[in-house]
């Protein structure tokens, strides 16, 4: 009976953290996505902010200036400049490997994002 109320409590568990999903879709990351709308270079060392502030610039770039490339996806959150603004928060919350961080500052990879309420999880795959 133990074991069944531990293993019920897991997966009541895993099944709440997983219910804050929101959506996924993937983009590629250009040189265009590395000057914010000011014009200042912001691929300028290896952490999460920079990495969120050049998600946010693309995604400013896809749904505002309509700035493209042909791997980019629309998403569910970020056509509001308040949700993009939400990013660096959200990846300070959520997961990226430090490989990750080096591609998409040092080069220009595909990216999939996990939207989650309050988190998001980046990756190359």
């Amino acid at each position: 009976m133990k074991k069944w109320l531990i293993l019920g409590s897991i997966l009541l568990s895993t099944q709440a953290f997983s219910s804050d999903y929101l959506c996924s879709y993937r983009a590629r990351i250009s040189q265009n996505d590395k000057f914010n709308s000011s014009g200042n270079y912001i691929a300028t060392q290896y952490s999460k902010d920079v990495v969120a502030a050049i998600i946010r610039q693309e995604r400013a770039n896809f749904h505002k200036f309509g700035v493209r490339d042909n791997e980019d996806e629309g998403d569910c959150v970020f056509a509001s400049a308040e949700n993009r603004s939400r990013l660096e928060r959200w990846l300070a919350s959520g997961s990226i490997g430090q490989a990750t961080i080096r591609r998409i500052v040092d080069g220009n990879p595909v990216i999939y994002v996990d939207i989650y309420r309050n988190r998001v999880s980046v990756s190359t795959r």
